[in-house]
């Protein structure tokens, strides 16, 4: 399948009102949700578009109460190219299933090997060096 980048491709719209961007996050919302049988099939996900769709309530719902117009704005600008990429198959497998991944926290290690394991440092000291003044 070639990809043709433009194919979604949109012009970047500034939303006046919060009245234009309610219906700018509806039709992106029903965007998502028509094309969530596709993205199964053109990932070969293992999950069914049921899972895909309340995926996408989720995160929709998660930005439910945000009310600042420039906020809203750049969070549509970056659910139009989160979309594109999904649908022109700019993305693999994994990067799709990233978005079932459990949040949440893995334990915090106690042991050096199992800090070094995980890529922690040892936590940074409390009190800065104190430099000596002479006298």
């Amino acid at each position: 399948m070639t990809t043709i980048p433009a194919r979604l491709a949109r012009t970047t719209l500034q939303s006046p009102t919060l009245e234009h961007a309610r219906k700018r996050t509806i039709q992106a919302y029903r965007e998502w949700y028509r094309a969530a049988p596709e993205i199964v099939s053109l990932y070969a996900l293992s999950v069914p578009p049921s899972m895909v769709r309340l995926k996408i309530r989720q995160d929709f719902e998660r930005n439910k109460y945000v009310d600042n117009l420039d906020v809203i704005n750049m969070l549509l600008l970056k659910n139009q190219q989160e979309y594109q990429e999904t649908m022109n198959g700019w993305k693999q497998e994994p990067h799709i299933m990233h978005w079932f991944k459990p949040y949440e926290e893995a334990p915090v290690p106690t042991t050096f090997l199992d800090k070094f394991y995980s890529g922690r440092d040892e936590p940074a000291a409390t009190n800065p060096i104190q430099r000596s003044t002479g006298s």
